[in-house]
């Protein structure tokens, strides 16, 4: 499944209060343990992250203590014991099996040593498949027959759609239009690879005028740095957004025409902007084109909160209308 059908079916298992315990599988950095984290911040629930890789099995089942000549084990404090929430061991799967052991106890019984998981808390996990080069050892089989298994790929509608809400450089996010199979490329004698994890540290790092490189790799780098050239030739996209955009013609350099429609969608300041950029990409481009376009233009509407007012705007442009009845279901209306 994709990031977003995971969310969708994390946020049913929740909205349903169906406490089954869950096991994300996915390679690593594309945002299994970010999904969950959002999960609790929409429901406004307790979050508690636990690295079982990092730890020994004292300190997930606790410390023996002496107490009136009787041994008891006291629990750690990161373990919740009210409210409500998601405990989430992450790195499942990197843990050793004694490690493991002492997780299967508190998933499948949920509990371990004295300690007992509260009532309202649903407990997910997540790991990394032995194809993504990652060290992992076997589920034992007891356990993995106590999860629902949710296995999640990297998706770039997914990713774009999370770039245009938390604002990612314009620059990553039309070089990644252009060329969506380097969202994620594992590259396991490198150590910096390109992933939805690590193109948001290279967002942050274009921003600063850094370079990507330590970020997504050198080869990456190299790939991006020749695209970013390519906005010397964007046309100009001001007087497109003030209706000015008559004898501006569409490029032709497929790179030159990604970078045009992601700048388009993402600088439109408001409704009149974005109505005027889309009145020029449907009289000027290709359907195919004026749809990718749509699509991230309408995200960025709603983020921005102009979405009614474009579409009151739309509503007078027979031309546009037509789109939106032929392409309103790809466009998310």
């Amino acid at each position: 499944m994709t990031p977003v059908n995971l969310k969708t079916y994390l946020n049913k298992l929740i909205s349903k209060n169906l406490k089954i315990s869950t096991m994300i599988w996915g390679p690593p950095g594309i945002g299994k343990s970010s999904i969950v984290a959002q999960i609790a911040k929409k429901y406004k629930i307790d979050f508690v992250d636990v690295r079982l890789s990092q730890l020994a099995p004292t300190d997930l089942r606790g410390l023996p203590v002496a107490e009136d000549g009787i041994s008891k084990w006291y629990p750690p404090e990161f373990l919740p014991r009210s409210g409500k929430g998601i405990l989430f061991l992450d790195e499942l799967n990197m843990a050793p099996p004694a490690m493991q052991g002492v997780a299967q106890q508190l998933i499948l019984d949920r509990r371990v040593g004295s300690y007992i998981v509260p009532e309202d808390w649903h407990i997910w996990a997540a790991g990394n498949r032995k194809e993504d080069r990652a060290t992992v050892f076997d589920m034992p089989a007891p356990l993995a027959n106590r999860f629902l298994h949710l296995e999640v790929e990297p998706d770039f509608d997914s990713f774009k759609a999370y770039a245009i809400a938390t604002k990612l450089h314009e620059q990553i996010l039309a070089f990644l239009s252009f060329r969506p199979s380097l969202l994620h490329k594992l590259d396991p004698h490198q150590p910096a690879w390109p992933s939805p994890r690590s193109w948001v540290m290279a967002s942050q790092l274009h921003k600063a005028k850094l370079d990507i490189a330590p970020a997504v790799g050198i080869a990456t780098q190299s790939e991006f740095t020749a695209f970013v050239n390519v906005y010397q030739s964007l046309p100009n996209l001001t007087d497109i957004f003030t209706g000015k955009g008559d004898n501006i013609p569409f490029p032709h350099e497929p790179s030159i025409r990604y970078a045009t429609t992601i700048g388009l969608a993402l600088r439109a300041g408001d409704a009149t902007e974005a109505y005027n950029a889309f009145t020029w990409m449907s009289q000027i481009a290709s359907a195919e084109w004026v749809q990718l376009f749509a699509v991230d233009l309408f995200r960025q509407m709603r983020v921005k909160g102009q979405m009614g007012t474009l579409a009151q705007l739309v509503q007078n442009n027979p031309n546009l209308q037509k789109f939106m009845k032929d392409f309103q279901g790809l466009v998310g209306l």
